[in-house]
């Protein structure tokens, strides 16, 4: 299979936390009731939002009482932490949370007095990526910077440590890492059940590394290695598995693309065979199926999985990715 060009565009850094504006943090096997957030005769956890929660109910298990501060429904990036979270925090035994991705859960870990204090984008690299991203140099960046919205990109305010993009959870290998980092923290913080969290630590890696095997394998013998979503959530997914991801709305899941964006993704769909446009569950797919029905593609979900719902593709993290891989095999053409 040839290696085609990637056509990048030029995003400010500071647009990237935008990207990070779609969480929900509801656990099968967690509390979603912050009342529950300490003070119980377990290791308390206060999870920022799923993926973290997630990390911290595998790694664990039994140990643990894990809340997350966002709530089922809730999009991460409008979460204001309330009097009580903030003093149920103050009760915890730990925060495990990302940098960045929510500035209000930011804040109230840092004043706060909780004491151990896990940041996950402080465990794995961080990288920039924008409306086109793969494993490829920026190539056109001056040629689309005025494609930009003035303002536009600090409309929420958020950003990962450095203007990094701050999906990494999408990239199995990196949330591994992270993985294995949270699992030291919770063993030196609860050292009475240091044992069981390095094993369910490595257990859990051990899956993500399985996981990371499924994606190489499933998309071998793709047809194209471009594909069209809502915006820019799965840069460290292209880049991890060589394809191109085309953001219709940049690193704004709630903005209106240009006209001329819209353009453009018409002629990278014709150019690139792209059959499909990905949108989410928790955005609207106004834009998405108008993009797809000018062009004549199909609409299918890839799911950032900033939370799991009742219109998720699988009850946890694991189930969605598999299902976000049958996906992108069918879209790229993969056999």
């Amino acid at each position: 299979m040839s290696v085609m060009n990637v056509r990048r565009h030029h995003i400010s850094a500071a647009a990237l936390a935008a990207v990070t504006a779609l969480g929900l943090g509801t656990l099968t096997a967690c509390s979603s009731d912050s009342a529950a957030a300490g003070n119980t005769d377990k290791f308390d956890v206060v999870a920022s939002f799923y993926p973290m929660a997630f990390l911290a109910e595998q790694i664990g298990g039994e140990h643990v009482n894990v809340t997350s501060l966002t709530q089922p429904g809730q999009e991460p990036h409008d979460l204001e932490i309330s009097a009580k979270q903030t003093a149920q925090l103050q009760e915890s035994d730990a925060a495990l949370y990302l940098k960045g991705l929510q500035p209000t859960v930011d804040e109230a870990v840092g004043q706060s007095e909780v004491k151990t204090k896990i940041d996950a984008s402080t465990l794995t690299s961080l990288e920039e990526h924008g409306a086109g991203t793969g494993g490829h140099e920026e190539e056109h960046a001056d040629e689309h910077g005025a494609e930009e919205e003035p303002g536009h990109e600090d409309e929420h305010g958020h950003e990962g440590e450095g203007g990094k993009d701050p999906h990494i959870w999408l990239d199995p290998v990196k949330y591994a890492e992270v993985a294995e980092g949270v699992g030291k923290a919770f063993e030196k913080a609860d050292p009475d059940h240091a044992a069981d969290y390095k094993k369910n630590t490595e257990a859990l890696v051990g899956k993500l590394n399985d996981l990371n095997t499924e994606f190489e394998t499933g998309l071998k013998d793709r047809k194209t290695d471009v594909f069209i979503t809502t915006h820019a959530a799965f840069g460290y997914l292209a880049e991890r598995y060589g394809l191109t991801e085309e953001a219709i709305s940049g690193l704004d899941p709630e903005s209106e693309p240009s006209g001329a964006r819209v353009k453009e993704l018409q002629k990278t769909a014709k150019a690139d065979g792209v059959t499909t446009v990905f949108y989410e569950t928790l955005v609207s797919d106004k834009t998405a199926k108008t993009l797809a029905g000018d062009a004549g593609l199909k609409t299918d979900v890839l799911d950032p999985i900033e939370g799991i719902t009742d219109s998720s593709r699988g009850d946890d993290y694991f189930q969605v990715m598999e299902a976000n891989l049958e996906a992108l095999r069918t879209a790229l053409g993969a056999k």
